[in-house]
């Protein structure tokens, strides 16, 4: 009688374990699913933003290019009419830097929104975590409930067969 009892309890063991191996199967699967799309989205994120910057970096560039050219020209005349080639110059110089100016507030705001988007892509990802560690806190409970049940099951129909 007692081999019988030990009989059963091995086999609830192993039908518990392979259920444990299957909710852990797919729980796993599910997080790293999970954790694969977040990797694709911020990556398509960071693509999306780096590209936006270096279209706006390169249009600057050109402009500034373009501007420099457009001195150079001016610096040629200069020896025909100084005066008015002068004040030309001058502009130039504010335009260029204006340019400047307006390169280093892009690179400020890259930077800036870079450093947003970790801080925004960070707080998702512990949101994430926290939604894991309730599920697998509800997916322990579930087991131990399932656990518990199969036991008594048991436990009944040993005494069942003891007693009657």
């Amino acid at each position: 009688m007692l081999e019988k009892f030990g009989a059963d309890i091995s086999k609830a063991m192993l039908a518990k374990r392979k259920r444990l191996e299957a909710f852990t199967k797919t729980s796993l699967k599910g997080s790293n699913q999970k954790i694969e799309q977040l990797w694709k989205t911020q990556h398509g994120q960071r693509q999306k933003l780096t590209q936006e910057y270096s279209q706006q970096m390169f249009a600057v560039l050109q402009q500034w290019e373009t501007d420099v050219q457009k001195s150079e020209e001016q610096e040629e005349n200069l020896n025909k009419l100084f005066l008015q080639q002068q004040k030309l110059f001058q502009q130039a110089r504010v335009v260029q830097s204006q340019k400047i100016k307006a390169i280093k507030e892009l690179y400020k705001q890259f930077v800036k929104n870079m450093e947003d988007m970790e801080k925004s892509h960070e707080a998702f990802l512990q949101g994430t975590q926290m939604e894991l560690k309730k599920e697998m806190a509800l997916l322990q409970k579930k087991i131990m409930m399932d656990t518990q049940q199969q036991e008594m099951a048991t436990v009944r129909k040993s005494l069942q067969s003891i007693l009657f």
